[in-house]
């Protein structure tokens, strides 16, 4: 895996040009992607492009630390000028005429966009199975799934074609592929970083993210992409993180909760005892709490996810742009045809399902309900962190599964019960290795915080990093 800080170190040393490191990560992606498929596109000639002008910025002096460094961006991440599919047939030919906040923000510091990475269809799954190009493959072991919804920027990073990636998370689609496949993934505060050009799934709990080899890159990139931002009224200015991870985390209170615990095997649970652990030999203390709303967030957030999911992508009807219907008797004919070509399955499934909770006679058994839940998870939250500073549990309660393995749609969302709640609060966590099961999958800690606390996270997912010797090489 390749890191930040050593690319960076090899452009400023001159040792390298990004020009060479582009041409390099390009051949590797032409080269691993056919057996991966963690790219929907690779951006050849944007990484020419931009490569260029970073040598030229490296060479003027004082250039950010992102300049010159390859990436890969979540394809539901608008890019003008560069196709944006969300890895439907809805959008397949879909080219934006702006960029998102995130991707200026980077293209200004000169980083390099190597790909586009493949996502569960409109980032609705949890292993990337639903995508329209075929499911990413876990970088580890490809016959296993990459996770979702961002499971190709994870893929792609473990596999070395970028030093770090850009992904969303609305249900823990950072956090679960970077669990995965054995990187680190960080999911901000709700607000921290602009969604300004995220094609939306749940506009209250979508979040843009980095995925990369290595807690201290994850701090890197998210000082890179943090910040207010006019076009996103839900964002606001956050605390970086970068030059807070020296303070250590001795006297820090790691709080556990059983309920994250129930039903975990025996591998999981032995590596989590383990980062555990590590977190009290690094100078925290562990501290039990209670999380009694844990059962009930999972459904809560399906709910609320799909009623903003119906509302959000009732705008795809062939009449504006995307997938159209070559044939249809009338009008209302067209809209049903266009929708039930261009949407797959599980997309299908959701706006269904949020169209149901929505309407007249339903919204108050289930929509009203469902926030009312929402509600208490946040107190729930509120709770843990009068008696904690950080809480530890499972990124996921399995490691990562075949590619093609036959899981109903439960069994599929009970792949997030742990990441969700997290979403549903709108706090921040992140997912760090902290060790492999017997078939020699990675297993990922998740540590959560309180609002605009990623600094403190950070801190403890390097104290669980440092002991398995880090991810980076």
């Amino acid at each position: 895996m390749k890191t930040i800080a050593g690319i960076s170190e090899l452009l400023r040393s001159r040792r390298a040009s990004a020009a060479e490191i582009a041409a390099d990560c390009i051949a590797a992606a032409k080269a691993k992607n056919p057996e991966l498929n963690a790219l929907v596109a690779i951006t050849g000639d944007e990484a020419a492009r931009a490569a260029e002008k970073a040598d030229r910025m490296l060479s003027a002096g004082d250039a950010p630390e992102l300049c010159g460094v390859p990436f890969i961006l979540k394809d539901n991440i608008s890019t003008a000028g560069i196709a944006t599919t969300c890895a439907s047939k809805m959008l397949e030919n879909y080219v934006p005429f702006y960029d998102a906040a995130v991707w200026e923000s980077l293209k200004a510091r000169g980083a390099v966009m190597i790909g586009k990475g493949n996502m569960d269809e409109f980032a609705m799954g949890s292993t990337n199975g639903t995508s329209y190009f075929g499911p990413a493959r876990n970088a580890v072991n490809p016959a296993y799934a990459a996770g979702g919804s961002s499971g190709g920027v994870a893929s792609a990073v473990a596999a070395g074609l970028g030093a770090y990636g850009i992904g969303s998370d609305t249900g823990g689609s950072v956090r679960l592929p970077a669990s995965f496949n054995g990187v680190a993934g960080l999911k901000p505060t709700y607000g921290a970083v602009s969604r300004y050009g995220l094609i939306a799934y749940a506009s209250s709990l979508d979040q843009i993210g980095p995925i990369a080899s290595n807690v201290s890159d994850l701090a890197v990139v998210f000082d890179a992409i943090t910040g207010r931002d006019a076009r996103d009224m839900t964002s606001r200015d956050a605390e970086t993180a970068s030059d807070k991870l020296a303070g250590g985390i001795r006297g820090m209170r790691i709080g556990i909760a059983d309920e994250f615990f129930e039903n975990l095997s025996g591998e999981i649970a032995s590596a989590l005892e383990d980062a555990a652990r590590a977190l009290e030999a690094a100078g925290a203390v562990r501290v039990s709490v209670k999380f009694p709303r844990l059962r009930d967030a999972l459904p809560a957030y399906y709910v609320i996810a799909c009623a903003e999911a119906s509302s959000n992508l009732g705008r795809y009807d062939g009449l504006r742009y995307g997938h159209r219907a070559a044939e249809s008797a009338d009008l209302e004919d067209f809209v049903a045809r266009t929708r039930s070509e261009g949407f797959g399955d599980e997309a299908r499934r959701r706006i269904m399902l949020g169209t149901y909770v929505l309407s007249a006679g339903y919204y108050d058994a289930f929509y009203n309900k469902a926030l009312l839940i929402r509600r208490a998870v946040r107190n729930d939250f509120r709770r843990v962190f009068e008696t904690a500073d950080v809480l530890l549990t499972p990124t996921a309660h399995v490691t990562a599964p075949l590619v093609g393995a036959e899981l109903s749609p439960t069994e599929t969302y009970l792949t997030d019960i742990c990441t969700v709640p997290v979403n549903i609060a709108g706090v921040p966590a992140v997912s760090v290795p902290c060790g492999t099961g017997k078939n020699g999958l990675p297993i990922g800690a998740q540590l959560i915080g309180r609002h605009f606390r990623e600094y403190e996270i950070l801190r403890a997912a390097l104290a669980v990093e440092a002991a398995y010797g880090g991810t980076a090489i």
